[in-house]
C-alpha cells in the first residue's frame, strides 16, 4: 500500500469495520421492532374482531394455513403462534410501562417472559436485564427458573424489613440496578463527602438520573430516634411510590 503506513491502514480498517457492524446491528434491532409490531397489529386484529364476531379456533387455524400458503417459507404462523400473537397484545395493551420494552427484545425471549412470569412487576424485570445484557432466550429460561427475579429483589436492598409487604416490589423496581453520575465530573478517587456536594450542586441532573419520579428532601437531614441524633446524608421522596428514600 503506497504511501499509507501500515498502522494508519489499520486504524481506518477498524473504524470502517466497527461503522459496518454498527450498521448490521441497528439493522436486526429496526427488523426485530418492526417484527414485533407485526404481531403485535394481528394480536390487535384478532382481538377487535372477536369481540363483535363469534370467531372461534377454526378461524385461527384457517389464518394460519392462508397465510403460510401467501407466505411460503415465512415463519411465525403457526396457529400456536398466532394465539400468543393474541395473548402477547391483551398482556401488554393496557400497560404503557411496558408496552415499549417488549419491542427492545425477540419474539421467542417475548413468549418466554410472558408465559413463565407472573405478573407485570416480573415481566418488567426480565424485559429490562434481557435487553441490558443481551441474554439468549435459552440463558433468560434459566434465569427465570432460577428465580433471579427473586434473589435480585432480596439482595439489592433493605426493604423486606423496612417496608410494608405490599409495597416491597413496587420500591424495588423503582430503584434501578445501576446509575451512571458523570455529569458529576468526579475523579477516579473521591470521598462520599466530595460525592454529596457534587449532587447537592447538580441536583436537577441527579434526579433526573435517579429516575425522574424523586423530590428532593434535604441533606444530612436529622432525625432523632429516642436519645439518638442521626443525620441522613440525601433524603429523597418518591411520588410514585409514595415513600421517603434515605440514601
Amino acid at each position: 500500500m503506497k504511501g499509507i503506513e501500515t498502522s494508519e491502514y489499520e486504524t481506518l480498517f477498524g473504524e470502517v469495520k466497527n461503522r459496518i457492524l454498527k450498521g448490521q446491528y441497528e439493522a436486526l434491532k429496526a427488523v426485530n421492532r418492526e417484527l414485533i409490531s407485526v404481531y403485535w397489529d394481528i394480536g390487535k386484529l384478532i382481538v377487535e374482531r372477536q369481540k363483535n364476531e363469534t370467531w372461534g379456533k377454526s378461524v385461527v387455524d384457517q389464518l394460519s394455513r392462508d397465510l403460510q400458503k401467501e407466505f411460503p417459507g415465512v415463519r411465525g404462523f403457526s396457529a400456536s403462534n398466532i394465539w400468543r400473537m393474541r395473548m402477547f397484545y391483551l398482556t401488554y395493551t393496557d400497560n404503557q410501562k411496558l408496552a415499549p420494552l417488549v419491542r427492545e427484545i425477540g419474539w421467542t425471549h417475548n413468549i418466554a417472559i410472558m408465559e413463565k412470569c407472573k405478573d407485570d412487576l416480573e415481566r418488567e424485570f426480565y424485559l429490562r436485564t434481557t435487553r441490558k445484557f443481551g441474554w439468549t432466550k435459552n440463558i433468560l429460561i434459566v434465569q427465570i427458573e432460577n428465580d433471579t427475579y427473586k434473589k435480585t429483589l432480596l439482595n439489592q436492598t433493605n426493604f423486606e424489613t423496612t417496608l410494608p409487604a405490599e409495597i416491597q416490589s413496587k420500591a424495588k423496581l423503582a430503584i434501578k440496578d445501576e446509575y451512571t453520575f458523570d455529569f458529576l465530573e468526579l475523579g477516579d478517587l473521591h470521598s462520599e463527602k466530595e460525592l454529596e456536594k457534587e449532587i447537592l450542586l447538580k441536583l436537577e441532573a441527579f434526579l433526573r438520573e435517579m429516575g425522574g419520579m424523586f423530590t428532593f428532601i434535604g441533606s444530612q437531614y436529622r432525625i432523632q430516634v429516642e436519645d439518638e441524633e442521626y443525620f441522613i446524608d440525601l433524603l429523597l421522596f418518591h411520588r410514585a411510590i409514595n415513600c421517603l428514600i434515605a440514601v
